[in-house]
């Protein structure tokens, strides 16, 4: 017998209970040996305390585990499960679900969520319904109640209860515990808990409600979970019944609610000798009530979460016969004390996947408002979409503020429950359907006085009853059928926290008033709206700011190009040899000149280098283009059409006269000629420096080399404009024109010194190594930056007379530029640009050749013989500034010692004078150690201010724009 009960799990114990199951052994053991497992199964069963006690004492932990494994198995081999479906797929044609918002009420105790599905946007919502477990365990198929609880189906209830009393009390409790232990679907709890507990009291029927409400507001009520479960009922049936009932029991009232208040436990024998016992229950059921016993169920703390009802003990055969005792009584508490832990553990865990739920809609919610920022009515029309599909409103508003007034609201857009109840087509027409208007009036109240106070004060309005509210006007729902009950507003605000709009739920559509839940959500719903209201208005500016600028940008066009007369006038006339206009001499002076003739040299160069035939250059194009240049500079003292005219003739006469046209391919010399003509197009007689100072819009577009980038703009509008036929490089290939553009580009910003200096030392080396390879790519780019900065201040090279007189030009604009300072910026100008220090001009011009000038001649004379008659003039010119700078230092100190001042000699009277130190000198990236001790000092020292932005320059104004 000991072998026999120590043997194998399917020996023994295990054997008895395969026996008491009608498990045959026959197949696994001989005819000997099962006549004495009969006789020691009899024995055993004649002497169960034998039996429990050596279990108790002798049992391993291997026999524990075979005879829960084989309860397990017998209840599943019990059970008639329904087969488990499929998950569905998810596609386009998964319906609409609506959901109550109740479903994600923050304690979960109403029921498990089910997502909301839609296929509005061709893209089905959040998650299969079939991946919702009600387990709580891992993402199994949801199946019926009646197969989530295995061990009811199929078993009759006096077979169940002869199983229970055939343990003890206390191991039928561990087992009716154990049974609940694994569940974290409330619902399935719930209808176990009641099941377990009409086995253990004997009773009938039994009933759960739960406690919802606010302890701290007083607010507290009772709600039905599950109504009249019984041993047979399933989940569903339970669920109906519950329905059925009313949707709230006071506080503190009847049986169950003051059960509740109380705390203790309520045991009727006779149920209608009870005051607060409500009959009525009976009367619509058609079910007797004999006898009641109210159980409060608490959560860990101790707090009431819910009462437990049992009616009516049964006797035998399910006859009603007795009252509950006082030991019902202990047994029913002991089980609930468990049960309220568990229940509580439960409604947690369905708490975090809720809260998951909730951060799904959410996210849903922004990827919505993310794909959609195109169009204002569709994005709303998807927020109102979802906003009542989840907080389950009968009507849903946005409306829109007036920009203009306070409390007046310019669009409003509305939904209604029955607008896209149909299908996909009438939700697609929907999502298109513009906001209501003042031609067209909503078709559902505004509530002004409601929707004003929001917008206005931006207070949260949640209105149970919208006819005792005095803001509410019933006048404005005569002859509407529904009629407004409750009202839920909120503002709409955008990213700053400015209020844009006002949001409006009105009546829930089971009868319910909006919970502070609802409030919640819906606050989640105004962020997101806002959010998408503010990006789709931000786009929509955007958009209409674009299409501004394509009309001003096509009127600028339009106005900035030449008239056609004025082309075919200019086409007309001779043009003039080069010897003519003497555009081949290194002195050349465009004094003599009128503008017209400025034009005519500028066409001169062009033919001379016959680009007209090499590019196919329409000539009237070349004239039309020639005169919208010289009009799209304006009438400033030195920065205009005379200027770049110079230093074209200056790239010109490099070209033929210096031979670069030899060492430079055509594409190249074109490009550099047009630069030059353009480098410093729509000039405002003001630098790099005043434009970042006056945060001028020019600034805040380009940043660094701002002026320099305005002008190549410019020429590119000028080129490339269809309305004018300027353009001269539409003959070219696809590849020779973006190389021409390329070199234009880089030969207009090279006139900013703050690229000059940069560059410069690079040219510097290879020059002073003799590896001066202008094959090379990268070295003919550096040749042609100082070829432009060469051109861009050449007049520093001309003949001393054209010299001075450049030098009051530019003296002139810089002083200018000064007084623009002083009046509109309120700021001191540099020494070169105030007045004031005019007398130190001569000082600083030749610390500027010395910084500037002289060492780009002296490096291209070193580099290109050809160019040396620039070097020869620029050094002739710094004896000149010398001079000047010499005498007034002479007559300084004549002055500090008292003695006789000689007479101002040159330039340096009132109205002459020249600004020295360099132009562009921001951002020198070079050793100011290259550039010479005391002309890098004085650059650096002119001011700090000048080191970032400046632009391009010429020799007569060292900080000029370009």
């Amino acid at each position: 017998m000991r072998r026999g009960i120590a043997g194998p799990a399917s020996t023994g114990l295990t054997g008895y209970r395969r026996r008491k199951r009608g498990v045959s052994m026959a197949a696994e053991v001989d005819e000997a040996t099962r006549r004495e497992y009969e006789s020691m199964d009899r024995w055993l069963d004649e002497h169960p305390h034998f039996t429990m006690d050596y279990f108790t004492r002798k049992a391993t932990r291997e026999m524990v585990n075979a005879w829960l494994f084989s309860q397990a198995l017998s209840q599943t081999t019990m059970t008639t499960r329904e087969p488990v479906p499929s998950a569905p797929s998810s596609g386009a044609q998964t319906p609409v679900r609506r959901v109550s918002s109740s479903d994600l009420e923050s304690r979960g105790l109403f029921g498990s969520y089910r997502p909301i599905l839609t296929t509005v946007d061709g893209t089905p919502s959040f998650i299969d319904p079939q991946t919702i477990t009600r387990t709580g365990t891992t993402a199994t198929t949801t199946t019926t109640s009646s197969a989530s609880t295995p061990r009811r189906g199929g078993v009759s209830t006096s077979q169940l209860r002869q199983e229970l009393r055939a343990l003890d009390e206390r191991e039928m409790m561990l087992q009716l515990v154990r049974d609940i232990s694994n569940d974290l679907d409330v619902n399935l709890l719930c209808h176990k808990i009641l099941q377990n507990v009409s086995i253990l009291t004997n009773a009938d029927r039994c009933s759960l409600f739960l406690v919802k409400g606010s302890k701290e507001t007083g607010e507290r009520y009772l709600v039905c979970k599950l109504f009249d479960v019984n041993i047979h009922s399933t989940l569903e049936e339970a669920e109906s019944q519950a329905a059925d009932q009313e949707s709230r029991f006071p506080w503190g009232m009847g049986i169950v609610g003051y059960t509740a208040a109380s705390g203790q436990i309520v045991n009727l024998p006779n149920a209608y000798e009870d005051t607060r016992f409500n009959s009525g229950i009976d009367l619509q059921t058609g079910y007797k009530t004999l006898s009641i016993l109210s159980m409060p169920l608490r959560d860990k703390d101790g707090e009431v979460i819910g009462v437990a009802q049992v009616v009516n003990k049964c006797g035998g055969y399910g006859k009603k016969t007795e009252a509950f005792n006082e030991h019902d009584e202990k047994i029913f508490e002991s089980y609930m004390a468990f049960c309220g832990v568990r229940l509580h553990n439960a409604s947690l865990y369905e708490q975090s996947q809720l809260e998951v739920r909730r951060n799904q809609v959410l996210l849903e919610l922004s990827r919505l408002i993310l794909a959609e920022q195109s169009s204002l009515s569709v994005i709303i029309n998807k927020v109102l979409m979802h906003t009542q599909s989840l907080l389950q409103c009968q009507r849903c508003q946005v409306l829109l503020l007036d920009d203009t007034s306070k409390g007046m609201f310019s669009q409003v857009f509305e939904c209604a429950a029955s607008d896209f109840e149909d299908d996909n087509a009438s939700q697609e027409e929907f999502l298109n359907r513009e906001s209501s208007t003042t031609n067209k009036p909503p078709r559902f109240p505004i509530n002004i006085k409601i929707t004003s106070h929001v917008a206005l004060t931006g207070e949260t309005l949640n209105i149970p009853d919208a006819y005792k509210d005095e803001r509410f006007d019933p006048s404005v729902e005569d002859g509407s059928e529904n009629k407004t009950r409750c009202i839920l507003c909120m503002p709409i605000r955008n990213s700053t926290r400015n209020i844009i709009g006002v949001m409006q739920l009105v009546n829930k559509v089971d009868d319910t008033i909006f919970s502070k839940h609802d409030e919640n959500l819906f606050e989640a719903f105004a962020i997101f709206c806002g959010m998408g209201i503010h990006n789709t208005q931000m786009y929509e500016k955007v958009v209409k700011a674009m299409a501004k600028q394509r009309v001003a940008l096509e009127c600028l066009s339009y106005h900035a190009v030449a008239s056609e007369e004025e082309a075919d006038r200019l086409r007309k006339q001779p043009i003039a040899s080069s010897d003519w206009f003497h555009l081949l001499r290194w002195d050349f002076d465009d004094i003599g000149l009128e503008d017209e003739e400025t034009l005519k040299a500028a066409i001169r160069m062009f033919m001379d280098m016959d680009y007209l035939r090499k590019f196919s250059i329409n000539y009237k194009s070349l004239c039309r283009w020639m005169l919208s240049v010289r009009k799209n500079y304006r009438n400033v003292t030195y920065h205009n059409w005379r200027h770049a005219f110079n230093v074209a003739q200056m790239m010109f006469t490099m070209l033929k006269t210096g031979s670069m046209e030899d060492l430079l391919d055509d594409i190249e010399g074109l490009a550099l000629l047009l630069a030059c003509l353009c480098h410093d197009l729509d000039h405002r007689g003001t630098n790099n420096s005043f434009q970042m100072k006056s945060n001028h819009p020019l600034a805040q577009l380009y940043g660094t080399s701002t002026m320099e980038r305005h002008h190549f703009d410019q020429c590119i509008m000028i080129l490339t404009s269809e309305v004018g036929g300027t353009e001269l490089l539409s003959s070219m290939s696809k590849d020779d024109y973006a190389k021409c553009l390329d070199v234009m580009e880089h030969a207009i910003l090279s006139t900013d010194l703050a690229l000059y200096f940069k560059w410069r030392g690079g040219f510097f080396s290879i020059v002073d190594k003799n590896e001066a390879d202008w094959s090379n790519k990268d070295n003919r780019k550096l040749l042609r930056s100082m070829m432009m900065t060469a051109c861009d201040v050449a007049a520093i090279t001309k003949p001393w007379p054209v010299q001075q007189r450049v030098a009051q030009l530019v003296a002139s604009e810089f002083f200018e530029q000064g007084d623009l300072e002083k009046e509109q910026l309120n700021i001191q100008p540099m020494d070169m640009m105030n007045r004031e220090k005019k007398d130190k001009l001569p000082e600083m011009q030749v610390d500027f050749i010395d910084a500037i000038c002289m060492p780009v001649y002296k490096y291209l004379a070193k580099a290109l013989p050809t160019l040396s008659p620039l070097l020869k003039g620029c050094e002739d010119n710094r004896q000149h500034w010398q001079s000047l700078a010499d005498g007034r230092q002479e007559r300084d100190d004549a002055k500090a010692a008292g003695n006789d001042v000689p007479e101002a000699d040159g330039i340096d009277g009132e109205d002459t004078g020249k600004v020295a130190s360099g132009e562009k000198e921001e951002s020198l990236e070079e050793d100011p150690a290259t550039v010479g001790d005391s002309p890098s000092r004085i650059i650096l020292e002119t001011g700090e201010e000048e080191r970032n932005g400046s632009g391009g320059c010429c020799p007569e104004r060292p900080t000029c724009a370009s």
